[in-house]
């Protein structure tokens, strides 16, 4: 199996983990408050890999230097971006809303990547990213109401998540990758800390009947260890291999792999427009696998180009 295509497999297990948790993060976030939710998973994460990293890659600390750590902070406070200004936008927008605006991520990639690191998408890239916001629009606009402050916080969001695909793709492949997810995680934790205490009843998480509750350490557990520590090393490691469209492409069938699960844990059911949406976005994942010259040489075929008119 080539390197990209494992790489794919891998990232689209880790959309496939996002997307399983959602609803426990969701019960988890009704007893204790976003942020300080955040705090704690992403802290107990970097012990985790902090842990892993003394006792079975010691050697990667020899290459702990001011460049790897600026990068990993930088990784870390735009992923706490993506974090923070989902659930600021929440209080003001809908789920549904929220969950398109911050979908739009798979379209700002190929954007900053241009603006960026002036990289050109591919004509695939290009039709996968049309598909898969077509299939998002579907999947989750039920609501298209007017617009509010809460989906601008939203589209910040969309923002700091493209943002983090765009240069975990940069650094990734120039630093120890437990070494670089250890700090990004880090990081998160301590902006999201930062956060819950000034602005959030930060002292609920010091509260055994809130912490220890079933609903708050099971969804802790399950997303410290695979939602985090095991999702975001698997992107640091992976993204070398592939190109940050594509991640950003995979990652859009997190809310499928949410809608999926919801209907079997939480009986919700989806509509025909929604199970449109769900296909669109696979498809869309899929243009992105072609190789770019069979996949022209098909639009060619479909829309060959009109010959010139000769001339008298």
């Amino acid at each position: 199996m080539k390197a990209s295509t494992f790489a794919d497999l891998s990232l689209l297990f880790v959309a496939l983990i996002w997307g399983a948790t959602f609803v426990l993060v969701q019960n988890a976030i009704s007893f204790l408050e976003p942020q300080s939710f955040n705090a704690v998973r992403f802290a107990f994460a970097a012990i985790l890999l902090g842990l892993w990293l003394l006792f079975f890659e010691k050697d990667q600390l020899k290459k702990l230097d001011q460049k790897l750590l600026l990068s990993g902070i930088m990784l870390g406070f735009w992923l706490f971006i993506g974090y923070a200004f989902q659930t600021l936008g929440l209080l003001y927008t809908t789920s549904s809303k929220a969950g398109f605006i911050t979908g739009l991520s798979v379209v700002l990639v190929p954007l900053l990547l241009l603006g960026i690191l002036k990289q050109r998408p591919s004509l695939n890239s290009i039709a996968g990213v049309s598909a898969a916001t077509a299939g998002l629009y579907l999947l989750t606009m039920s609501d298209v109401s007017s617009l509010n402050i809460g989906d601008g916080f939203v589209l910040i969001c969309a923002a700091g998540f493209a943002l983090h695909i765009v240069f975990t793709g940069k650094y990734s492949s120039s630093f120890p990758t437990l070494l670089l997810t250890m700090v990004q995680i880090a990081t998160v934790a301590a902006l999201s800390a930062i956060s819950a205490v000034l602005f959030e009843d930060w002292q609920k998480a010091f509260n055994p009947d809130v912490i220890f509750s079933a609903n708050v350490m099971i969804a802790l557990v399950v997303t410290s260890v695979l939602a985090t520590a095991l999702a975001f090393f698997i992107q640091t490691n992976f993204q070398k291999h592939t190109t940050a469209t594509r991640v950003a492409l995979i990652f859009a069938m997190e809310p499928v792999f949410a809608a999926i699960t919801a209907y079997f844990w939480a009986d919700e059911r989806l509509t025909y427009s929604a199970l449109v949406g769900c296909a669109l976005i696979f498809a869309g994942m899929i243009f992105a696998e072609l190789p770019s010259g069979r996949f022209e040489s098909f639009i060619r075929k479909v829309f060959p180009k009109k010959e010139a008119d000769s001339k008298a």
